[in-house]
């Protein structure tokens, strides 16, 4: 903090993941994309992310997998922001990464949404998460739900949210170290994959009951089809899970992670141990039942 300004000239931010717990595509759209009716959780699993008063816009990382040139989710969020507020600030946005890239758990999104809330803090623009929501769709449809975390049903292609309650649960999350494309996977959706949202909503419900047993029996992801058909990491990882006492797994977004519900987190370290492997990289992790940015000053 600058004592003369009493303004924040630094913050460090939590960026968490999420998982999808459930994932339907209903339909191809007008515009190219598909319908999707999905329940989003974030969980523990974080980016750390620092912003500091610059003269320009810039990222650095050490992360060797993560572009720093526009092409970065979180430096094109600061641009979108910039150009919105009509603004001529800079920032140095210095990434520590944790989160796999390209994995179906929001590690992008998540990053950019860190980079408009705390932008608008060091900024002192005072917007409305609503405002800001915005500026986040422009970036991706995952982003707007990072700007609040918990658990939603996202509908459209997946940016109009519906807050859900949700439950303490424990996950393992598994991820073959192996990236895939988002429209890969969407390019292997065929019609009769199409479905009418109702997992989705017996997902909404099974989270209401808050018992781990009946979120395990309404998991469901339509994309995973595709993937394991193409990567066989996908199901090899899914039944991993299962022989090692997950109660449920499935695939998370556009993949390759899958995840398994367990029945505490002290169940999720054990499946997590049983099954780490050098080829795959495995978490025991615990849902977020609140915001999924969280901020500090630097």
């Amino acid at each position: 903090m600058s004592k003369r300004s009493g303004k924040a000239r630094g913050l460090v931010l939590s960026a968490a993941a999420k998982v999808n717990l459930a994932l339907e595509v209903l339909g191809r759209r007008n515009d190219g994309y598909h319908e999707i009716a999905t329940v989003m959780q974030a969980v523990d699993l974080s980016d750390r992310l620092t912003l500091e008063d610059a003269d320009v816009l810039e990222l650095r990382t050490t992360a060797a997998d993560v572009p720093t040139d526009r092409t970065n989710l979180a430096l094109k969020a600061a641009q979108t922001l910039r150009e919105a507020a009509g603004s001529s600030r800079g920032t140095r946005i210095t990434l520590e990464k944790r989160i796999p890239v390209a994995a179906g758990l929001g590690g992008g999104s998540t990053d950019a949404a860190a980079v408009l809330v705390g932008l608008n803090r060091l900024w002192g623009l005072r917007w409305p998460v609503a405002r800001l929501a915005e500026v986040a769709v422009k970036l991706g449809m995952d982003v707007p739900f990072f700007l609040h975390g918990g658990a939603a049903l996202g509908t459209g292609r997946g940016e109009h949210l519906e807050p859900l309650a949700s439950c303490a649960l424990a996950l393992v999350l598994v991820n073959p170290r192996v990236a895939a494309s988002t429209a890969e996977i969407y390019s292997g959706v065929v019609p009769a994959m199409y479905s009418d949202g109702a997992q989705a909503r017996g997902m909404a419900a099974a989270l209401r009951s808050r018992q781990p047993s009946r979120v395990a029996a309404a998991l469901g992801n339509t994309l995973e089809k595709v993937a394991a058909s193409r990567y066989r990491d996908v199901e090899q990882m899914e039944s991993a899970l299962m022989a090692a006492g997950a109660l449920g797994a499935a695939m998370s977004g556009s993949g390759l992670t899958v995840f398994g519900i367990a029945r505490s987190y002290d169940h999720a370290r054990q499946i997590r141990d049983r099954i780490a492997r050098a080829r795959w990289a495995c978490w025991a992790v615990r849902v977020l039942r609140g915001p999924a940015i969280r901020m500090r000053s630097a």
